[in-house]
């Protein structure tokens, strides 16, 4: 387990980083692709890592329970030093239902995944609606439990949804995401 502190430089009220990602169904997505939504909830995420795992099943609930938000997965992991999270596995995840997000993406050149300062998986960035633009309100753990294998208490990105859906302010304190670090590229 890695237990990470961000690099990121996002920081409260920080607009979303555009993305243009293919998706495990063929589609190519964009913030744009979720214009009508109250809130987006961005999960860097992959297939092997037993924290993503662990996961799997809140985030498809997620995804299922909230019209008004798009829970998204974007698997930055290097997928030749690590071919279960290769996108026909990906793929694979969302044919046989273990990954029901809204969307399921790849973020092959890790673009992306710099660019939101992710460094593990799963890592969660849940960005509110402003006008035509999402800002970043919660970065955070998804919930309580410290292993994977733990039952959490406290679902934190829970909180942070009704939150946001309410019209109040996310009041929660920003832990750093438990989970096992991006296999990034060697240069």
């Amino acid at each position: 387990m890695v237990l990470t502190e961000s690099e990121s430089e996002l920081e409260a009220g920080d607009p979303a980083p555009e993305f243009d990602l293919e998706g495990v169904d063929g589609e190519t997505y964009s913030l744009d692709s979720f214009a009508d939504d109250e809130a987006l909830l961005v999960v860097f995420t992959c297939n092997h890592c037993p924290y993503a795992q662990a996961k799997f099943d809140l985030l498809n609930e997620l995804a299922a329970e909230y019209d008004d938000v798009s829970v998204v997965g974007i698997n930055p992991n290097d997928a030749a030093e690590y071919p279960d999270d290769s996108f026909e596995t990906m793929q694979a995840f969302v044919e046989e239902g273990r990954i029901d997000y809204d969307a399921y993406l790849r973020d092959e050149s890790q673009d992306v995944a710099r660019a939101y300062g992710a460094v593990c998986t799963p890592d969660p960035f849940l960005f509110a609606r402003d006008g035509d633009e999402f800002e970043l309100v919660y970065h955070g753990r998804l919930d309580d439990a410290p292993n994977p294998d733990d039952e959490p208490s406290r679902y934190q990105i829970r909180e942070a949804i009704d939150a946001v859906l309410a019209g109040a302010d996310v009041d929660l304190e920003w832990q750093p995401s438990r989970g096992c670090s991006i296999k990034w590229k060697e240069d």
